[in-house]
């Protein structure tokens, strides 16, 4: 029997496209049908690009730099990134340490790539981004995930970590500041889950500080709080969050050099490199003026603050706070139940969302996209405008439902 020869592979067989994209388009699609929607969905910083970072970006062009770069990225943006994590960490990684590639999300796939055999486990806390365990299976490992729920503030604890490793374990993936939940590991909870990993010198611990630079509270790199533990970290790390700069797709990790060559051999045969005239642009950014990053942290502080209050008065939805990142993570099982005006029962966190996107055009992502039902996901990297108008909507359904 002739079989089609654009199946499916097995490893792929169960990746989907991102319900983050999934909801963003379906209020595209909205809005190209002449609904007025507010989507709150995408994790992306409104402000612009700087403008010193643009122009840096014009004149490499304008200079001819638009041909292959190393592989690991431009000697002059690993030496950048090496003195940024010394300005801002307090240790200075040798530039050889240091791979640059297409964001972070390749970083993490590059690693992944390079060091998971088929059974390998990597353990991850629920809530967590919603590529992570599609990236672990892509690249042949199984995740293992620990819930981490609102009781322990999103959070992966030290007995869970304990409990969950196993011969198998290859790697355990830490975010913090978080997406979804904002929930930043203080230095005492870091210092504790590195007592645990001590007594596990077969794991490797990749840290996901993404948005390092949108935090509320003292942060502190996993780096920093177990430097005995260097030879085992992976740092993930860029510049789409904090400067503004996710189009430009320019991250990096930071490791031990054995595995960083790992992963520059698997970066070689798939991209061959981060642009070259973004890597110029993130050498303008990491190096220049780094005001701008507390002006919009501050930014950022204030609409969490009016966006959580705002919820929080509707009486149906239970938002606590968040230390960093622009995301809140309400709990939004109080709905359960309860009917939307259409007739539409709410009995899990995906129909409260998607009754709200159809009755008042505000597009939110549920809390199973993220390994942890009951909740959903509210980007407020918006402006305040949209902020407002959109809380006004969600406690208007929220007063409709019966």
């Amino acid at each position: 029997m002739p079989q089609d020869p654009f199946r499916r592979a097995a490893r792929i067989a169960d990746v989907e496209l991102s319900e983050i994209i999934q909801i963003s388009e379906a209020a595209a699609a909205l809005k190209r049908a002449g609904r007025d929607v507010i989507s709150l969905g995408t994790g992306e910083p409104d402000f612009p690009t700087p403008v010193h970072v643009v122009a840096a970006a014009h004149a490499a062009a304008q200079r001819g730099e638009t041909t292959y770069t190393p592989t690991a990225g431009t000697p002059a943006l690993r030496a950048a990134v090496a003195a940024a994590c010394e300005r801002e960490n307090g240790y200075r990684p040798d530039p050889a340490e240091v791979i640059v590639a297409a964001g972070a999300k390749q970083v993490i796939f590059d690693a992944f790539f390079a060091t998971l055999d088929a059974g390998d486990e990597v353990i991850l806390a629920a809530p967590y981004w919603t590529s992570y365990p599609d990236m672990i299976a892509v690249c042949g490992g199984t995740p293992v995930v620990v819930a981490a729920g609102a009781a322990a503030g999103f959070k992966l604890t030290a007995a869970a970590l304990r409990s969950a490793i196993t011969e198998r374990t290859r790697w355990v993936l830490l975010n913090s500041p978080g997406n979804p939940s904002g929930a930043v590991y203080s230095a005492d909870e870091l210092a504790s889950l590195a007592d645990v990993l001590r007594d596990a010198p077969h794991v490797g611990i990749v840290a996901d500080e993404i948005y390092q630079h949108i935090c509320y509270v003292p942060f502190t790199s996993f780096r920093i709080a177990a430097p005995d533990l260097a030879d085992r970290i992976l740092i993930v790390n860029g510049v789409s969050k904090s400067y503004a700069m996710t189009g430009w797709r320019i991250g990096w990790g930071i490791g031990p050099r054995r595995l960083i060559d790992a992963m520059v051999a698997v970066q070689g045969q798939i991209t061959s490199g981060a642009s070259s005239v973004s890597q110029a642009a993130a050498l303008a950014a990491v190096s220049g003026d780094q005001q701008l990053l507390a002006e919009r942290n501050d930014d950022f502080r204030e609409r969490r603050d009016m966006v959580q209050a705002a919820l929080n008065a509707t009486g149906m939805i239970r938002c606590g706070s968040a230390d960093g990142a622009f995301y809140l993570f309400p709990d939004c099982t109080a709905a359960f139940g309860k009917a939307a005006p259409d007739g539409t029962r709410i009995e899990r966190d995906a129909d409260f969302t998607a009754a709200l996107l159809q009755a008042e055009g505000v597009a939110l992502v549920p809390g199973r996209a993220f390994g942890l039902p009951g909740h959903f996901r509210l980007s407020y990297a918006y402006s305040r405008a949209s902020l407002t108008e959109a809380c006004a909507r969600i406690a208007r359904f929220c007063q409709s439902l019966a």
